[in-house]
C-alpha cells in the first residue's frame, strides 16, 4: 500500500519546532481521518497531530520528550489509493538506490539529554571529525539549556563579535552570560571563559528546559530591557467579599474583581494602556485584559476580550473556562493573543507584596496580594477597627507612564473594587 508521511506541522505563527508529549497509536493500528495520533507541546500550547486520511500506522519514529522541527517526518501512514485520491494526497516518494531508507527519519534524535548537551556545548578544541560526528547524532532541541548560576558571577557589558558568533551557535543570549565569570579586561567574558564554563557544567546535573520555560525566559528577558517601575496601595476587601457571598455559583474570585476594575479604569484613560514605539504611543483597539494562570512548567495568560463592556456576571463563566483550558495548555490562538494588560493574583501563595513584570507587548500588570485583617483608623468612631486589606500593585513601563499617572490609575482601580456593585 502507498504510504503518507506524518510530519511535524506548523502549529502557529513563529513556531519552528514542537516537543512530542505522547504517541497515541502503535504501528499496525488502524486510524480514521482527523483522529489525533501524536500529542505535541510548543512554546504556547499542547496540540495534536491528526491523521490526514484513513489508514494504518506503518511506522512511528517520534520519541516522547524529543523536539523536532516543522516538516520533520515523524512516521508513516499506509492508506489505499482511493482514500488518498479522496483527500488529495500524494504517496511518499520511493528512496533512490543506495539512499537512506525512506522509513528512517532524516536525522537521528539524541538518546538522552546528556548527548544533546555535549553536542550543543562542544568546545572549539574538539577535533573536527568529533564535532561532525556529534552533529550527526543530534536532532533539534530547545534553543536555550538550563544553566546553573554561580553566586560570584561578574557578567559583562561588552560582547566581542567572536563571542557573539559562538553564542549564536549555542543558542545563548546575553542574559545567559550572567552565569559566567569574566577574566577579560574590565571583567568582560571571553570565548575562553565561556568554553571553560560549558566544559565545567558537563560534570553537573543538567535538565532540558521545556519549550514553555524557554518561552517564559525569553519573554521576561525582552520585558526587562525597558525601564520598569512599580507603585502600590492597600485596598479594602470588606465590600468585595460581602458582594461575592451574594453571588450565585460560579462565584467570581478577587482577581476577577480586580480585572474588571482595571478594565473600567483603562476605558477612561486608554492612553495608559498603550505602548511606546519610537516617538509614537500605540493605543489599544479594545480593552482586552489577560490573567496569569500557573501551570507546572511556567505561566499561561488567557485573555478576556472587551472586559470593559461586559459586567462581572458575564465574565465569570468564561473566566473559569479559560482557567481550565490554560491548565490543560489547550488555549486557542485567539484566547491567548496578548491584551492591553495582565492581572496576577500572587496572594494565592500567601505573598503580600510583589513587583510582577509586564509582558513585552504590554505596558501594565496589576498584582493582588494576600488579604489579612489590619487595624484601620475610623474617623466616625475615633478608634481603630479591624479591616481585611490586601496590597494592590501596578508595574508599568516608565517610558509611557509617570508615577503620578500610575498612582491615579491605581487609586481608581481601588475605588472600583470598593464599590463592587459598579462592576
Amino acid at each position: 500500500m502507498p504510504r503518507v508521511p506524518i510530519t511535524m506541522p506548523q502549529l502557529g505563527e513563529s513556531i519552528a519546532e514542537g516537543t512530542v508529549v505522547s504517541v497515541l497509536f502503535e504501528a499496525g493500528s488502524p486510524v480514521k481521518a482527523d483522529v489525533e495520533i501524536i500529542e505535541v507541546e510548543t512554546q504556547k500550547a499542547t496540540m495534536g497531530i491528526t491523521a490526514v486520511c484513513p489508514g494504518i500506522i506503518a511506522e512511528v519514529f517520534a520519541e516522547e520528550g524529543e523536539t523536532y522541527p516543522v516538516g520533520h517526518i515523524l512516521g508513516y501512514l499506509e492508506a489505499t489509493e482511493e482514500d488518498m485520491d479522496a483527500y488529495g494526497l500524494s504517496p511518499a516518494p520511493e528512496p533512490a538506490a543506495g539512499a537512506e531508507s525512506a522509513s528512517q527519519p532524516a536525522t537521528d534524535t539524541p538518546k538522552n539529554a546528556r548527548d544533546n548537551d555535549r553536542a550543543h556545548f562542544a568546545t572549539d578544541g574538539e577535533a573536527e571529525g568529533d564535532a561532525e560526528a556529534s552533529a550527526a547524532r543530534v536532532g533539534v532541541s530547545p534553543n536555550v539549556q538550563g544553566l546553573p548560576v554561580p553566586a560570584s558571577a561578574a557578567g559583562a557589558s561588552y560582547i566581542s563579535p567572536r563571542l557573539r558568533a559562538r553564542m549564536h551557535d549555542l543558542g545563548l543570549t546575553a542574559a545567559d552570560l550572567s552565569a559566567v565569570a569574566g577574566t577579560g579586561g574590565a571583567g568582560r567574558v571571553t570565548v575562553q571563559d565561556l568554553e571553560r564554563f560549558l566544559s565545567d557544567i558537563e560534570e553537573k546535573k543538567i535538565a532540558n528546559a521545556t519549550p514553555m520555560r524557554v518561552a517564559v525566559a525569553d519573554s521576561m528577558r525582552r520585558s526587562w530591557q525597558r525601564p520598569l517601575a512599580t507603585v502600590g496601595i492597600p485596598v479594602a476587601l470588606e465590600n468585595l467579599l460581602a458582594h461575592r457571598k451574594q453571588q450565585s455559583e460560579p462565584k467570581p474570585g478577587p482577581a476577577l474583581y480586580a480585572l474588571r476594575a482595571l478594565a473600567l479604569a483603562l476605558a477612561d484613560r486608554q492612553e495608559y494602556g498603550g505602548f511606546l514605539l519610537g516617538r509614537r504611543i500605540i493605543l489599544p483597539d479594545s480593552i482586552d485584559i489577560g490573567f496569569a494562570v500557573e501551570v507546572p512548567d511556567g505561566v499561561m495568560v488567557p485573555v478576556l476580550r472587551n472586559a470593559n463592556e461586559r459586567n462581572l456576571a458575564e465574565l465569570t463563566a468564561e473566566y473559569g473556562d479559560l482557567v481550565e483550558k490554560a491548565r490543560a495548555k489547550s488555549l486557542s490562538k485567539e484566547e491567548s493573543k496578548p491584551g492591553v494588560a495582565t492581572v496576577t493574583n500572587f496572594g494565592t501563595f500567601g505573598i503580600e507584596w510583589a513587583t510582577p513584570i509586564p509582558l513585552p507587548e504590554q505596558n501594565l500588570v496589576l498584582g493582588l496580594g494576600a488579604g489579612s485583617k489590619r487595624p484601620v483608623w475610623d474617623e466616625a468612631s475615633g478608634s481603630f477597627k479591624p479591616v481585611i486589606q490586601a496590597e494592590l500593585t501596578l508595574s508599568f513601563d516608565h517610558r509611557v507612564l509617570d508615577g503620578g499617572h500610575a498612582g491615579r490609575l491605581l487609586q481608581r482601580i481601588a475605588e472600583l473594587m470598593n464599590s463592587p456593585e459598579e462592576l
